[in-house]
């Protein structure tokens, strides 16, 4: 019996890694424009640090998390999200404070992820995802680049059109609690209103029932009382500062009032980029301030905000605009034919990846006739074929044959290959 992948685990086929590397260098770009470093961690940590950060009431923790027991009966957890493990990563390695103050870091990751979730279009149980986290910042100015910069990953990529930014503020700890007693009470009294997920949450995490997409719930979501409008005078500065910044930015936003996170930890600024292109997975890139976050994983206080965005469904969107990325193509393949052939070259290959390293050169293996070869170097997409056949091999040149330009066949001693390969 076959043995095929795990359901909503998905293989990255060769025909698809030119976009892959496409969009991974568009993002590298910008990056490394605005100064961020990159920082790896495992993709395994101890299942506490997520119990910790994320939280034990929530779908992800109770629900979607790849948990086991090592040899040693350790709990381990495939990581769902990142921010948590470059929290861990950059306070273990002590990068977020000196004598007890905050550092200033600006860190981004690349990689898995994992939840078991009902795999569906732009929705998998092991996705990729881009990080990126900045600690030591309290200010509004930090929150705005991080934004900006998401916009220029959207330039890059011709996404400008296809996606709208959300904004919305969380206030500080003691505002959100206030608001959450007037939020319970006004749930409470449409309680036959709420479906079975809203109904646990109004005991777990009240403020996920505004971020709900059930359609039957929409009226009564829309008329909820506003987070809004129970936040104090810094808090409004701090969002009014942050909506002056992306204004001078030329950055188009909603207010989204009841767009949330449920956990404590998060403060101030949140904000999401939403498409109406891929159906229900509208987010592909969420991210917000967790001031929190730090200090209870570390028990050191450093302010923080990041994002993360899914690659998979930036992709998806990259294929409706029917965006053509070539495939790396060879400069050169070489035909051989012969036994004496081989031999001549192997010596041959050598010499030109040694003295030029950059040249991309396919040597056909697998022996067959000149024909078959030649088909397979028209196939490969490179320029020329350097055939050697015995009678090369006898006068130590090869033979080039152009595939992409309207020129003769050429002989050239093998000296004069390499060294006009080196200039």
């Amino acid at each position: 019996m076959k043995i095929q992948a795990i359901r909503g685990m998905n293989d990255i086929l060769p025909d698809a890694m030119p976009m892959w590397h496409y969009l991974e260098t568009q993002l590298r770009a910008v990056l490394d424009n605005f100064g961020y470093s990159e920082i790896r961690f495992p993709i395994v940590e101890k299942t506490e640090l997520f119990k910790r950060s994320i939280g034990e009431v929530t779908d992800i923790v109770g629900k979607e998390m790849y948990t086991f027991l090592d040899n040693e009966k350790n709990s381990l957890t495939l990581r769902p999200e990142g921010t948590a493990c470059c929290v861990r990563a950059a306070a273990e390695h002590e990068l977020l404070h000196h004598k007890s103050q905050p550092l200033v870091q600006k860190l981004w990751y690349m990689g898995q992820m994992f939840r078991h979730e009902r795999p569906q279009k732009g929705r998998y149980r092991q996705f990729y995802q881009l990080g990126v986290e900045a600690f030591g910042l309290p200010g509004p100015d930090i929150d705005a680049e991080l934004i900006l910069m998401t916009m220029h990953f959207w330039r890059r990529l011709g996404l400008v059109e296809q996606l709208t930014l959300h904004l919305n503020s969380l206030g500080t700890l003691d505002e959100r609690q206030n608001y959450r007693g007037i939020l319970v009470e006004y749930l409470e009294a449409h309680r036959e209103q709420l479906d079975e997920d809203s109904l646990k949450r109004l005991t777990t995490n009240p403020l996920r029932v505004l971020d709900s997409k059930n359609p039957k719930m929409q009226t009564m979501i829309a008329q909820a009382p506003s987070l809004l409008e129970h936040l104090g005078a810094e808090t409004l500065e701090h969002f009014q500062h942050l909506q002056a910044l992306l204004d001078v930015a030329g950055i188009n936003y909603e207010i989204n009032p009841h767009l949330v996170r449920g956990l404590d930890y998060y403060s101030h600024t949140v904000f999401e980029w939403r498409t109406a292109q891929l159906g229900s997975q509208d987010t592909v890139c969420a991210g917000g301030r967790y001031d929190g976050l730090v200090e209870m994983l570390s028990g050191k206080a450093s302010p923080a905000v990041g994002f993360a965005m899914g690659m998979e469904r930036i992709l998806l969107l990259l294929e409706q605009q029917e965006l053509h990325v070539p495939r790396n193509t060879p400069d050169a393949y070489m035909i051989v034919v012969g036994q004496e052939a081989e031999l001549a070259a192997m010596k041959l290959q050598e010499q030109i990846r040694t003295t030029s390293p950059d040249f991309a050169l396919t040597v056909h293996c697998g022996g067959g006739s000149f024909k078959s070869q030649f088909k397979k170097a028209d196939k490969s997409g490179a320029r020329m074929a350097f055939i050697l056949g015995d009678e090369e091999v006898k006068n130590e040149q090869v033979a080039i044959k152009y595939l992409r330009e309207d020129k003769p066949q050429a002989l050239v001693s093998n000296v004069e290959l390499i060294k006009t390969l080196m200039i």
